[in-house]
C-alpha cells in the first residue's frame, strides 16, 4: 500500500455501492480527515522565524473544503477576484486571502477590486502593468503589496504545461522588469513587503530547493523592504503506488536552515510563507463511476463508465496517472492499483468515458493514445473508482461538455459520516442564462 495515497481499501469498498446508490454515479468523494492531516504537516514544516501556509484554492474551490482548510488554520491563495469573491461568499473573511491574478481590473472589476483589499485582501502584483495601473490607490490607501517574481528558471514542472518559471511561461512580473517596478515603488513611496516565486507543480524537489537560494538571493540585492518570502506550492504528491512524495519536513529544513543563513548574512529576519494545493486536497479525492458498456476492437477491450473528461481532465491535460480501483456491485474488491491487487490474472482495459472524442480516457500516453489498465475483469454495472482527484477535477474540468450536467459531491467526515457537500446540477441550470432569440 502506498501510504501517501487513500484508497477505497481504507474506508471499506464494500460502502461504494452504498454511495453510489445513495447519490447515484458519477460522483465525487472527498475525506475531511485526509484535507486535514495534510494541513498538519503543512503547519509542521520547520521554519525559523514564522510560517504562513495559504491554500491554492484553484485546486479545489468547493465552500467545503474551503472551510475545512482555513478551519485548520490555512489561510487563501486567491488566481481572480472571482475566487476571492466566492471564497468571500463562504464566510472567510479578505483578511485572509492573497490575490495572485494574471487579471488586470478595470472598470467594475476594478472598483471590486479596491473593495476587497479596503477589506483586508492581499494584493500580490503580477505584472509591470498591474502595478502600474494599482500604484495610485496603494499609495492613496498607505497599502503594502507583495509581488510575484518571474525568475526564468525552466523545470519546476512536472511537465511543460505546469513549468511556470520558464522563459515561456508568463506568470509574473520578469526579472527585467522588476527594476522599473522597484523605481516607481521608490518614488511613490510604496513598501514591497512580500516577495513570491512559484515556478510549478509536481516538479523535482531539488528544483524547489534552488529556488529557494535563487529567490533569497534577489530579496537580498533588490527588496530591501521584504519581510515575508513565498516559495510558492507545487508540492509533489504520490497518487500512484511507487511514486515519490515531496518529503515536507525535508524541504521546511532546508528552507529554514537557508532563512537563518539569511538573518546571519543580513540581519534580516523573513517570515516564510507557501501556498500548497495539490498537497492539501489531491489524495483526499475519488472519483466513483459506474460501467455501463463493455466494446471491443481488434486492438484493445473498452470499459466504458458514466463519467469521464468531463470530470477529470488531467490525464488529457498533462498526461497525468490516476489510480484505478474495481468493486463489484456487492462491494467485493476485483483489484486496486494502490495495493497492487491481485498480482497476477490482471487484463489490460482501455477505461473510457462516455464524451464524444477520443482523448476521454483515464490514461493516455504522451501522444493522447490510450493507456490500457490492468485489473481483474468486470462486468456493467461494477465500479471504477479514479484516485488522487480531489485537486483539479472538480475545479478546472469542462463539465457540461456534451451538456453532461456536473455530479453531485459528498464528503467523508471525520466522524464517519457521509454528507453531501454539492448537488447534482439540473438541466435548468445549464441552460437559465440562455437567451431565447426570436428568427
Amino acid at each position: 500500500m502506498n501510504e501517501n495515497c487513500f484508497g477505497p481499501t481504507k474506508f471499506n469498498a464494500v460502502r461504494i455501492p452504498e454511495i453510489a446508490q445513495q447519490w447515484g454515479t458519477p460522483l465525487y468523494l472527498h475525506d475531511q480527515q485526509y484535507i486535514e492531516n495534510s494541513c498538519d504537516q503543512l503547519l509542521n514544516m520547520p521554519n525559523p522565524f514564522g510560517l504562513h501556509v495559504r491554500y491554492a484554492m484553484k485546486a479545489n474551490s468547493d465552500r467545503t473544503v474551503l472551510r475545512v482548510v482555513t478551519g485548520k488554520g490555512l489561510d487563501l491563495d486567491c488566481s481572480s477576484l472571482a475566487e476571492a469573491a466566492r471564497a468571500n461568499s463562504a464566510g472567510i473573511p479578505y483578511t485572509r486571502m492573497m490575490l495572485t491574478t494574471q487579471e488586470v481590473p478595470t472598470g467594475e472589476e476594478r472598483q471590486e477590486l479596491e473593495t476587497m483589499i479596503r477589506a483586508g485582501l492581499k494584493y500580490n502584483v503580477c505584472s509591470l502593468t498591474q502595478f502600474r495601473l494599482i500604484a495610485d490607490f496603494a499609495k492613496e490607501s498607505g497599502i503594502e503589496l507583495s509581488i510575484r517574481v518571474h525568475p526564468g528558471a525552466a523545470g519546476g514542472g512536472e511537465s511543460q504545461t505546469r513549468d511556470t518559471g520558464s522563459e515561456y511561461s508568463c506568470f509574473g512580473v520578469h526579472l527585467n522588469d522588476v527594476p522599473a517596478v522597484k523605481e516607481l515603488a521608490d518614488e511613490m513611496g510604496i513598501r514591497l513587503t512580500q516577495v513570491h516565486v512559484h515556478i510549478g507543480s509536481g516538479g523535482d524537489p531539488e528544483k524547489w530547493r534552488e529556488n529557494i537560494d535563487r529567490e533569497l538571493g534577489f530579496v537580498r540585492d533588490l527588496f530591501p523592504d521584504a519581510v515575508r518570502v513565498s516559495f510558492g506550492g507545487g508540492l509533489k504528491v504520490a497518487r500512484m503506488s511507487g511514486e515519490k512524495q515531496a518529503d515536507i519536513a525535508a524541504l521546511g529544513a532546508y528552507a529554514a536552515r537557508r532563512i537563518a543563513e539569511f538573518k546571519e548574512a543580513t540581519g534580516r529576519e523573513l517570515k516564510m510563507e507557501i501556498e500548497p494545493g495539490t498537497f492539501v486536497v489531491a489524495n483526499s479525492g475519488h472519483i466513483i463511476t459506474r460501467i455501463i458498456d463493455k466494446k471491443l476492437t481488434n486492438e484493445m477491450n473498452f470499459l466504458i463508465v458514466d463519467g469521464g473528461m468531463e470530470l477529470l481532465t488531467r490525464p488529457l491535460l498533462y498526461g497525468s496517472e490516476h489510480p484505478v480501483t474495481i468493486i463489484r456491485q456487492d462491494g467485493t474488491l476485483l483489484s486496486s492499483e494502490y495495493d497492487q491487487i491481485p498480482a497476477t490474472g490482471t487484463k489490460p482495459y482501455g477505461i473510457v468515458g462516455r464524451c464524444c472524442e477520443s482523448g476521454d480516457s483515464v490514461r493516455l500516453d504522451g501522444d493522447g493514445n490510450i493507456v490500457p489498465v490492468l485489473i481483474a475483469e468486470p462486468e456493467i454495472g461494477d465500479y471504477v473508482v479514479i484516485g488522487g482527484t480531489g485537486a483539479y477535477s472538480e475545479s478546472m474540468s469542462p463539465e457540461n461538455y456534451n451538456s453532461h450536467r456536473k455530479p453531485a459531491a459528498i464528503m467523508k467526515m471525520r466522524t464517519g459520516e457521509f454528507v453531501l457537500i454539492r448537488k447534482k446540477q439540473t438541466l435548468q441550470q445549464i441552460i437559465e442564462n440562455e437567451v431565447d432569440v426570436v428568427l
